[in-house]
């Protein structure tokens, strides 16, 4: 993975979920403040994901870990990218 790739976060999510809308909103307000973007993977794509995801969404990973799921926490968020 390059260094590129790693400084990107992934939100697995599905449509109509509340807790998804308001986390990609959190994670929009980051990539504004710091350039840091996302990509959005919906679980519905891979039933692999929907087995693994199903009641976590939505699932926010950073460089390879899962680092929140549920309620998004911005601050929280903020503090793994200033390290």
């Amino acid at each position: 993975m390059s260094n590129l790739e790693s400084n990107v976060f992934v939100l697995y999510s599905r449509e109509k979920c509340p807790l998804c809308e308001k986390a990609k909103q959190i994670l929009e307000e980051i990539k504004f403040e710091s350039g840091i973007v996302y990509t959005e993977i919906d679980i519905y794509s891979d039933d692999a994901l929907l087995e693994k995801f199903g009641l976590m969404i939505p699932v926010i990973e950073w460089k390879g870990n899962i680092i929140q799921f549920g309620n998004v926490d911005k601050s929280a968020l903020n503090r793994l990218v200033e390290k």
